[in-house]
């Protein structure tokens, strides 16, 4: 049970939650102290309710994504190892996964509030539907990135039942890093989705082009996250983090730099970890350390 258990995780690619999870998180505790005030405790069936949803989503939107691709998989040496090519999984759990993650999704909306329940399901089409976008737009990556920068903004309406500013700038942070850092990812595949008819900036730009448009597009990641600060009324804590998020992602695209797919992985994986893991620590500690200690930020 525990080696299926583990082949499911891999199959979804479980470990990649870290990306978007601290994003929603972090939009959870400062919704948390926006609705209680300083230091507020923890609402913890909240907490995993929230948790629920995000493991849901993506679970159905990772499984349906190796649904739909398994035969482009199945022809690209990078990913003809993977478990539908290999037939290592049946195509009947992938779609129990899917269907299993659905379900958790809008049953931790409906035990939510209203307004997470009957969003529910727009929020379940913009993540499955990003996986058949590299068929007909160079623009997928960008689905991708409102794929998972609704996440802050779905944990908000979790805590809070209505919508504010900060976290739909947060949502756009979230979905122009991602955009970036897909771009640079998709380098990986360039010869092979030029041959296969797949779309993607590196097909159209070239990977020179891809990466000065990630550049871009990670710059204002820079800039969105100052303005969730200033809109959130984050103190110092927040913008140490966000120094250490500049300095990452300056590290981030020295490496892509590089164009060694060996390294585009570090620079895939690693970094991108180290943004999202200190974007939440920034928050978390915004939020739960003294605001005295703090009163000349």
């Amino acid at each position: 049970m525990i080696s299926h258990v583990r082949k499911l995780g891999e199959f979804v690619k479980f470990s990649h939650t870290i990306f978007a999870m601290p994003f929603a998180l972090a939009a959870m505790l400062a919704a948390f102290e926006h609705k209680l005030g300083p230091a507020p405790a923890p609402q913890w069936r909240i907490v995993l309710l929230i948790l629920l949803a995000m493991v849901g989503a993506r679970t159905a939107a990772m499984a349906f994504n190796r649904i739909v691709d398994r035969k482009f998989d199945a022809n690209n040496p990078r990913t003809s190892m993977r478990h539908l090519p290999q037939k290592q999984l049946s195509l009947f759990s992938a779609w129990l996964l899917v269907t299993l993650g659905s379900a958790a999704l809008i049953a931790a909306a409906w035990l939510l509030n209203p307004l997470c329940f009957h969003l529910s399901p727009v929020a379940l089409f913009i993540v499955l539907f990003y996986s058949l976008t590299k068929r007909f737009t160079h623009y997928s990556h960008f689905y991708l990135g409102v794929a998972l920068g609704i996440s802050p903004i779905g944990a908000w309406m979790a805590v809070t039942g209505g919508l504010h500013i900060a976290p739909i700038v947060l949502g756009l942070a979230l979905m122009c890093w991602v955009a970036g850092f897909d771009m640079i990812y998709a380098m990986q595949d360039e010869e092979f989705d030029r041959k296969t008819g797949l779309h993607s900036m590196v097909v159209v730009l070239g990977p020179r082009g891809a990466l000065a448009f990630a550049r871009m597009l990670h710059g204002f990641t820079v800039a969105l996250l100052l303005g969730f600060g200033l809109l959130a009324h984050r103190r110092g804590p927040f913008w140490s983090g966000l120094a250490i998020i500049v300095f990452a992602l300056a590290i981030e695209h020295i490496i892509a730099a590089w164009r060694s797919l060996k390294w585009i992985h570090v620079a895939f994986f690693r970094m991108n970890a180290l943004v999202s893991t200190v974007l939440l620590a920034a928050v978390a500690a915004d939020v739960y350390l003294p605001k005295r200690l703090f009163t000349w930020f």
